[in-house]
């Protein structure tokens, strides 16, 4: 991802390891503040999953499995730290996948072998998600209007991206897409995190709110739909950001296509179906206060899912590093 930094523009991904630990840029302060921040303990680690200083499903499955590699490397327990790290945020799958990697590696070639292993999965997820980005902008024509929602760029992904990939592919060719950035309420990963990272690579979009995506969709302003995805259940339903289930049945309402992007990390071969998948809720303070300011009256209590599940009779297609897939490609993946 090309971002500036310390007054310079650089091209590198958004998490790395450094001796001894990780080193991230802190999402939380974002789009003020660009600041890298490294964590070396598991307290720290685990904070900084929690708290969303890291976040994006194939970027927490890179850092929960440097994270593991890390404390293998320290001596803990394995049996422990995996324990801490998948309960961490229980949603998204690539941790769980990433860290159950790392620990086959472990017990076939002790703490090098299991840190070998997270690097592998660093690049791993790195190369898939350019690979998303080469098959996904031919969805994209020239000039093209895509939505997207949440982040699902290179913040969440180590670099590329998943629903942003095709996009930061097409224009990097010259072919100017524009993208509408609903703001993703209550913590707003779009607007801080996706617009920034547009701005930074000079791409067109602009903010929208989210409850207008259904006007833009009837007004004939949109393209194409693209989201990424915390977890694919086995028969092709997406668990993703609260109100991607929206996107969805007003793309369908409007003829809109609707697309989703994904690694083959985010696949859940375990899980039969959307309706399995265990769905995160979040903190009431994150809907009733804002930077410190009330929102809402004292007494009034709040529900704040993060995630919804989008059942796959609403999707186009699965653009993934194999192609863009219909549903029945996407379930040969599985086999």
């Amino acid at each position: 991802m090309r971002f500036t930094l310390d007054g310079r523009m650089v091209d590198r991904p958004c998490l790395w390891p450094v001796e001894g630990g990780i080193e991230h840029i802190d999402q939380r302060k974002l789009p003020g503040s660009t600041i890298i921040e490294r964590s070396k303990t598991l307290k720290e680690q685990l904070e900084a999953i929690r708290t969303l200083s890291v976040r994006g499903a194939p970027a927490l499955g890179v850092f929960a499995g440097l994270s593991f590699a890390f404390g293998l490397e320290r001596g803990s327990d394995p049996n422990d730290l995996k324990l801490a790290i998948l309960s961490a945020r229980p949603t998204a799958v690539d941790p769980r996948n990433a860290v159950c990697e790392v620990e086959d590696a472990f017990l076939i070639s002790g703490p090098k072998g299991a840190m070998s292993k997270a690097l592998e999965i660093m690049e791993r997820t790195i190369s898939q998600c350019r690979q998303i980005g080469e098959h996904g902008a031919r969805l994209v024509p020239d000039g093209g209007r895509v939505m997207t929602h949440c982040n699902a760029g290179a913040l969440a992904t180590v670099d590329w991206g998943t629903a942003l990939a095709p996009i930061r592919m097409k224009a990097r060719q010259g072919g100017d897409p524009f993208v509408w950035v609903s703001e993703t309420r209550p913590l707003l990963q779009g607007s801080r995190l996706t617009a920034w990272e547009l701005a930074q690579e000079r791409i067109r979009h602009s903010l929208i709110v989210d409850s207008s995506s259904g006007h833009l969709m009837s007004q004939g302003l949109v393209d194409l739909v693209i989201v990424g995805a915390d977890r694919v259940a086995r028969n092709g339903d997406v668990v993703n950001k609260i109100g991607t289930y929206d996107k969805a049945v007003l793309a369908r309402e409007n003829n809109v296509p609707f697309y989703v992007a994904l690694p083959l990390s985010t696949l859940d071969a375990d899980t039969a179906t959307g309706a399995d998948i265990v769905l995160e809720e979040r903190p009431a303070e994150e809907i009733t206060d804002m930077n410190g300011m009330a929102t809402a009256p004292e007494i009034s209590p709040a529900f704040n899912p993060a995630f919804d599940m989008t059942p796959h009779r609403y999707i186009t297609g699965y653009v993934t590093p194999r192609g863009v897939l219909d549903r029945e490609g996407l379930l040969e993946l599985f086999h």
